[in-house]
């Protein structure tokens, strides 16, 4: 069994290569023309989305400061998101302290209200992507997330995500104090990510600067592979902030935190490696509609190509489970997923010829 998963694995990574040589990529410039830094170079825009969907909460400030940080952060990750990474425009929805043009003020109302309007309109193939931006508290052994009046509690906030048919989720909530929705707001398909480890780190945060600053960032792009996971903007978020305060010469009060496999246990990206798992997920998990490029316009081949996002999904959640089966039984299911993979690949390399 175990050669046997060893070469099934060798034939879908040989098919997967085999299509990825086939995707037309945008044409290299002549070297005299390369420009000075990556930075210069204008982002592409990628073609709208229909199955993904994004929420930015964003809290009440309190102060004079960080309600200009606050909305700079949150400018800067609706144009990160409907301008690199192919989210459509009327699918990225804000929220914050003082609305203008078609942002919602952040009240509990608001919040309650669109969640009942994504459990009308979310189907299970798609993706739901949650930022907070804001101040939390953790007092009475209770967490909140602070907006406009009366705050929300994490519970408050899992069982309306709980009602969402949407499989995969990312949630970041990248508030002081976030570290204690973890636990609550876990569960299969969901991707959890924190800017601290506890309720007790309770400062302002600095973890969504660099965060937000990851999203079609080369520099967090760590494999290469021309895309940036929510693994990569957690890992690289997690490093950038940690040197922030080294480079300062101050104690470290934040400490950030990824949860994937539904263990309610988040990995902290100063250990050696994830615990139980975790990760295996948000390394599978994109901000981008490359999907979308690669079909070329075809609605068909766009089909192929979601199919094989949702089980490359199904392959990084299994793994993910590992610890909690027997040998033979993850055995048995990757084998099965691993075949149906490259049988995909080889229809979707037919299906360009």
């Amino acid at each position: 069994m175990r050669y046997l998963i060893k070469t099934i694995c060798l034939i879908t990574l040989l098919a997967i290569i085999a299509c990825a040589q086939e995707v037309p990529v945008a044409q290299k410039k002549p070297p005299q023309v390369e420009p000075a830094s990556p930075a210069a170079q204008p982002a592409q825009k990628l073609p709208p989305d229909q199955n993904k969907f994004a929420v930015v909460i964003t809290g009440i400030s309190g102060e004079e400061s960080y309600t200009k940080k606050f909305a700079e952060w949150t400018t800067k990750l609706r144009e990160a998101l409907t301008g690199k990474l192919g989210f459509a425009d009327e699918k990225v929805i804000v929220l914050t302290e003082k609305p203008e043009g078609e942002e919602r003020r952040a009240t509990a109302e608001g919040v309650r209200q669109l969640f009942v309007e994504l459990k009308n309109s979310l189907k299970p193939d798609n993706q739901l992507f949650v930022f907070f931006i804001g101040h939390g508290s953790f007092v009475d052994k209770v967490a909140k997330f602070n907006l406009v009046g009366p705050d929300l509690s994490v519970n408050e906030y899992a069982a309306m995500l709980n009602a969402l048919p949407a499989k995969t989720m990312v949630i970041a909530n990248m508030a002081s104090a976030s570290g204690e929705f973890v636990k609550p707001l876990t569960g299969e398909g969901r991707i959890i990510i924190t800017a601290t480890r506890s309720g007790m780190e309770q400062n302002a945060t600095r973890f969504p600067e660099y965060f937000i600053g990851a999203l079609g960032n080369t520099e967090a792009d760590a494999d290469k592979n021309g895309r940036v996971s929510v693994f990569e903007a957690f890992e690289y978020a997690s490093k950038m902030t940690e040197a922030s305060f080294k480079q300062k010469g101050v104690l470290v009060t934040e400490h950030s935190l990824l949860e994937d496999n539904g263990d309610g246990k988040g990995f902290e990206k100063t250990a050696e490696k994830p615990e139980s798992g975790d990760g295996s997920l948000a390394k599978l998990v994109y901000f981008d509609s490359l999907p979308q490029q690669q079909a070329g316009g075809d609605p068909a081949l766009a089909k192929l190509y979601s199919e094989r996002l949702r089980l490359e999904g199904e392959i990084g959640r299994l793994k993910s489970r590992k610890t909690q089966m027997s040998e033979d039984d993850f055995d048995n299911e990757l084998e099965k997923l691993l075949v149906e993979l490259a049988t995909l690949n080889q229809t979707i390399k037919a299906s360009k010829k």
